[in-house]
């Protein structure tokens, strides 16, 4: 799976609120007669601390469950290197997508077929991404070496990078879930006073937005899904900060602070113009199914709500 950089040490508030609701969808999922897996979606702002609890919850499933718990993120769906070089190119006044980041430097088709592959049982490759390929810009690994899932015999006697046949899918990621605006809303929220939006052309953002639409056929089969959201999503300037200082310290290397502050803003657009609508409910046909958290700056769950 994607390569993940060190982060600062994280309290685990938020396993011991999620996991009896990841649970109380589990049982109306499996009540509702389906053999499908069961799929949760968990969005979180970078820094907030996904990793500990997607580990929870799938240590959970696993163990409690006895679930065969696939974790996927959303980054291990980034374009190949070449294909976003090739997107760079093809509109070299966008900075949105002169580097991976934002929604549109994904490979939907892939990530569609995956989810389609492993829902249906049939053998799955599953994609993985390097971070550190091409001096940080990233690639793709080779599909010989991406995890398999669902492959025939699994289960006894599997073989290296083999897992068992998948119940339980986590898809986690800082956009996971991410809508796109009607085009109304779109330039009303570059109207507004922002961080970021009014370096963009609207036309940029547009396109960003056109692209995200295509990302639903995913969101679409989530169960369940979890909202790591932040009380001021400008947190996330000051938690990429501490990571890359303790990474200095430790390892001598690490972006400067003017660095940090470049990186993020090439996300932060998207959070500006989606959060808002994330926070006002994915699922308006599925209520109860969607679990809001809101953290401080310490990264604390400050107040729950099920949406």
């Amino acid at each position: 799976m994607s390569t993940t950089t060190a982060t600062p040490e994280i309290h685990d508030d938020k396993s011991p609120i999620c996991i009896p609701f990841i649970l109380s969808r589990l049982r109306a999922h499996r009540e509702s007669g389906t053999t499908r897996p069961f799929v949760i979606g968990l969005n979180g702002v970078q820094g907030v601390g996904k990793t500990t609890l997607v580990r929870s919850l799938a240590e959970t499933l696993r163990r409690d469950e006895h679930l065969e718990t696939l974790v996927c993120s959303i980054d291990d769906f980034y374009l190949a290197h070449e294909d976003q070089v090739a997107l760079a190119a093809s509109a070299p006044d966008n900075a949105l997508v002169q580097v991976r980041g934002e929604p549109g430097t994904h490979d939907v088709d892939l990530m569609k077929a995956t989810f389609a592959s492993i829902l249906s049982g049939s053998p799955t490759r599953v994609p993985a991404y390097d971070k550190s390929l091409f001096s940080g810009q990233g690639d793709r690994l080779p599909r010989s070496d991406w995890p398999e899932v669902n492959a025939p015999g699994q289960g006894q006697g599997q073989g290296q990078g083999q897992r068992g046949v998948v119940q339980a899918v986590i898809f986690e990621g800082w956009c996971v879930g991410f809508r796109a605006l009607s085009p109304a809303e779109l330039a009303a929220r570059r109207a507004a006073p922002s961080r970021t939006l009014g370096e963009h052309p609207l036309e940029h953002l547009q396109f960003v937005n056109r692209k995200l639409a295509a990302y639903d056929a995913v969101t679409g089969l989530f169960d369940a899904f979890i909202h790591i959201d932040a009380a001021d999503t400008g947190f996330v300037y000051d938690w990429r900060l501490e990571q890359e200082r303790m990474l200095r310290a430790q390892r001598g290397a690490g972006m400067s602070d003017d660095e940090v502050v470049r990186f993020v803003d090439a996300y932060y657009p998207a959070y500006e113009l989606f959060t808002d609508k994330l926070r006002n409910g994915l699922f308006p046909d599925k209520p109860q199914c969607q679990l809001r958290l809101v953290v401080g700056k310490d990264r604390r769950v400050q107040k729950t709500m099920v949406i």
